[in-house]
C-alpha cells in the first residue's frame, strides 16, 4: 500500500509540474473586455426577462460569474474614467456630464490607464470601438493612452450606418483608425464592423504568436493579449433615427408589439452575436482556454424613450443619468478557467473602479499599481468567494446638479436628483418581460455559438444549473424574508407598505438588500444611521476635485477640418475662417 501510495504521489508531482510547465508556455492570460453602451439591467436574459433573447451572453454568464451586486457610474464619460484609472470620478474632476463633443478636455494625461498598466506587463493592447475620454488634442486619443491600435468613434453616440455625430448643429464623420478619419466604411452597420475588426486583431495576435514560435523556440512564451471591445450598442444614434439595426433582424423580433422596443431588441440580438462571434474565434486560436472575459454595460439603460431610447432597467428604479439602481446597477459577467468558484451568482459588491486592480491581481501584475486607488482588487473574491474588503461604493457627488449618492454595507442614502429632469425620471419603467407570450428557451443557449465554443475546451452547462442561476439572478422587490430570520428589532421598520421619496425635496434612505426596488424611503425612520452616511459622504466630498468641464468651442466644428470630428486643438484654422 505504500509503494501505491508513493506512485501516486510521484505522478501528482508529475502532473503538477506538467501544469506548471503548461502555464508557463501559455504565460500571463488574454483579457477580453466587452463593454456595453447603455445596456439595461433587464436586457438579458440571465436576469429574468424573457422578452429578448441572449443566448450568448447567457451561456458565458452561467458558465462564470454573475455579478449582481456590480456598480457603475450613471453617464458614459463618468463610468469610462473609472474603468479606465480604478479611481472614483469625484478624484479626476469627471464627475459631472458627459464630454462634449465641442468641449476642449479629456480624462487627465497624468493619469495611468489600464492598457499602460499592461503593456508594461507585456500585452499586446487593442481597443476597437467607443473612446469618449477626450480628443481635442491627439494625446488624450486611445493611441496616446496606451493602446497599440485603436478603430472606432470617439465621441458619445454617433449613426450606426454613416457612421457621423453630431452636437448642436455641428456634423461630421466620427469613424478613426488611430488619428487617420475611416470613409471606406461608410454604410456598414457598426456593431458588425466593431465585431470584425475584433475578429481581425485575434486572429493576427494568435499569427504574431505563430511568428515567434517559428523565429525562436516553440516553448517561447506567448504574448498576452488586451482587447477592449467597446461596443456603440445599445447606445441610441443621432436623433433624426435614433434606434437603428437592419430591417431583416427587426422582423425576428415582430411579436414585440411596441415598435421602437422592437428595434431596441434587434439592437441587443446583434450586441449578443457579437460575443458569440469573439468567444467562437477565441477558441479557433486556441485562445480560449487562457482568457479572461468581462461583459458588461457602462451604466444603466435609457428606458422608456429616455435619450431617445428603449431600455429596461425592470424592477430597479430610475434608469441612465439617475442615481437610483437602475441608473448605477449594472449587468455584468466574468468568465475565465482561472476562476476557481464559478457558475455562480456573486452578491458580493464590486464597482467598476475595480476592474483596474483586480485585473492587475489576475496577471499577478498588482505590484505595478502605486497610484492611490478607489477600486479594490476582487480578484480572490471572484475567484475563490472569499469574503470581499469592499464594504461600500461612492456613486457620485456632482456638485454642478446638487446631487450625490452612497452605499454602505445594505444602506444607501440619496440626496438630490439630477435638475435637467427635475424629477421627471425617478420611477420605475418596464417592460417586464416576464408576459406569458414570451418564453425562455434554454435550448438556444445550450445550442448557442458560445455553448459551442466552451464545448470544446470541456466547459459545459444543462438546464438544471441555467434554471437555478437565473432563480438566484433576478431582483425581487417583495422582501425576502429568508434573509431575516432571527434578525433583531432593527429589521422589522425595514419592511411593509412603500413610504414615498421626492428627491427634490428630502434625502432618502433604503435598504438595498430588503428593498432593492427603492419603495420605502427610511430616512425619517434611523436618523442616526442617515447621519452617519451623510457624515461618509460628506468626507468623501472633502476629497473631491472641482468638476472639469470647460465651455464648448466652436472650432471643434468638423465643418472647417473635412466634414470630420478631429483632434482640432492641435490645428491651425484657416485664414479663412480667422478673418470673419
Amino acid at each position: 500500500m505504500a509503494k501505491i501510495s508513493h506512485l501516486h504521489l510521484l505522478a501528482a508531482i508529475f502532473s503538477l509540474a506538467n501544469g506548471i510547465n503548461a502555464n508557463n508556455r501559455l504565460g500571463r492570460p488574454n483579457i477580453i473586455f466587452i463593454l456595453a453602451d447603455d445596456l439595461g439591467w433587464n436586457d438579458v436574459g440571465f436576469h429574468g426577462s424573457n422578452e429578448i433573447p441572449t443566448p450568448n451572453i447567457d451561456a458565458l454568464a452561467y458558465r462564470g460569474i454573475i455579478l449582481n451586486n456590480y456598480y457603475v457610474q450613471s453617464l458614459c464619460t463618468p463610468s469610462r474614467s473609472a474603468l479606465m484609472t480604478g479611481k472614483y470620478p469625484i478624484h479626476l474632476g469627471m464627475q459631472h456630464y458627459v464630454l462634449l463633443n465641442n468641449e476642449p478636455r479629456g480624462l487627465p494625461l497624468h493619469e495611468k490607464l489600464l492598457p499602460e498598466y499592461l503593456k508594461d506587463l507585456g500585452y499586446a493592447t487593442h481597443a476597437v470601438g467607443k473612446w469618449h475620454l477626450g480628443f481635442f488634442q491627439k494625446e488624450y486619443t486611445p493611441e496616446f493612452r496606451g493602446f497599440d491600435s485603436h478603430f472606432g468613434h470617439w465621441t458619445g453616440q454617433l449613426d450606426y450606418y454613416d457612421h457621423t455625430a453630431t452636437t448642436q448643429s455641428m456634423w461630421g464623420l466620427d469613424m478613426h483608425q488611430g488619428l487617420e478619419p475611416d470613409w471606406k466604411s461608410h454604410g456598414r452597420y457598426t456593431t458588425e464592423l466593431y465585431t470584425e475588426k475584433a475578429l481581425e486583431i485575434i486572429d493576427a495576435h494568435r499569427r504574431k504568436n505563430e511568428y515567434i514560435k517559428l523565429r525562436h523556440s516553440k516553448e517561447s512564451i506567448e504574448q498576452p493579449l488586451f482587447l477592449y471591445l467597446s461596443h456603440l450598442a445599445v447606445h441610441s444614434g443621432n436623433g433624426y433615427q435614433p434606434l437603428q439595426a437592419p430591417d431583416d433582424t427587426v422582423e425576428k423580433f415582430s411579436f414585440i408589439k411596441d415598435y421602437k422596443r422592437r428595434k431596441y431588441a434587434a439592437m441587443v440580438h446583434w450586441l449578443d452575436e457579437s460575443v458569440g462571434k469573439v468567444v467562437e474565434r477565441l477558441a479557433m486560436n486556441n485562445m480560449l482556454e487562457n482568457s479572461i472575459i468581462i461583459v458588461a454595460t457602462d451604466n444603466g439603460g435609457a428606458p422608456a424613450g429616455l435619450d431617445n431610447n428603449m431600455a429596461s432597467n425592470w424592477p430597479l428604479r430610475g434608469g441612465k443619468f439617475s442615481l437610483w439602481e437602475g441608473g448605477v446597477r449594472g449587468a455584468a459577467l466574468i468568465w475565465s478557467p482561472l476562476i476557481k468558484n464559478s457558475g455562480r451568482v456573486s452578491m458580493q459588491m464590486m464597482h467598476v473602479t475595480d476592474w483596474l486592480p483586480t485585473l492587475l491581481s489576475a496577471v499577478n501584475g498588482s505590484s505595478r499599481t502605486s497610484a492611490r486607488l478607489d477600486g479594490y482588487d476582487m480578484w480572490k473574491v471572484l475567484s475563490e468567494g472569499v469574503p470581499s474588503e469592499r464594504k461600500g461604493v461612492l456613486l457620485n457627488i456632482d456638485s454642478r446638479e446638487n446631487e450625490a449618492a452612497i452605499r454602505v454595507g445594505d444602506w444607501k442614502l440619496m440626496i438630490g436628483t439630477a435638475t435637467r429632469f427635475n424629477g421627471t425620471w425617478d420611477d420605475w419603467y418596464g417592460p417586464s418581460g416576464r408576459n406569458e407570450e414570451y418564453k425562455y428557451d434554454e435550448a438556444i443557449i445550450l445550442n448557442s455559438t458560445v455553448s459551442k465554443a466552451m464545448e470544446s475546451i470541456g466547459f459545459h452547462l444543462n438546464g438544471k444549473q441555467i434554471h437555478h442561476l437565473r432563480e438566484k439572478s433576478k431582483v425581487n422587490c417583495e422582501v425576502d424574508y429568508s434573509f431575516i430570520k432571527g434578525a433583531s428589532d432593527i429589521t422589522k421598520p425595514i419592511t411593509g407598505p412603500p413610504i414615498p421619496c421626492d428627491l427634490r425635496v428630502e434625502q432618502c434612505l433604503f435598504n438595498i438588500k430588503l428593498d432593492p426596488c427603492e419603495r420605502r424611503n427610511l430616512a425619517h425612520v434611523f436618523p442616526v444611521l442617515h447621519l452617519s452616511l451623510l457624515k461618509i459622504l460628506t468626507r468623501f466630498n472633502d476629497t473631491a476635485l472641482p468638476p472639469a468641464n470647460v465651455p464648448n468651442v466652436p472650432f471643434a466644428n468638423p465643418a472647417w477640418w473635412g466634414n470630420t470630428w478631429t483632434h482640432y486643438g492641435d490645428k491651425i484654422l484657416p485664414s479663412s475662417v480667422l478673418s470673419t
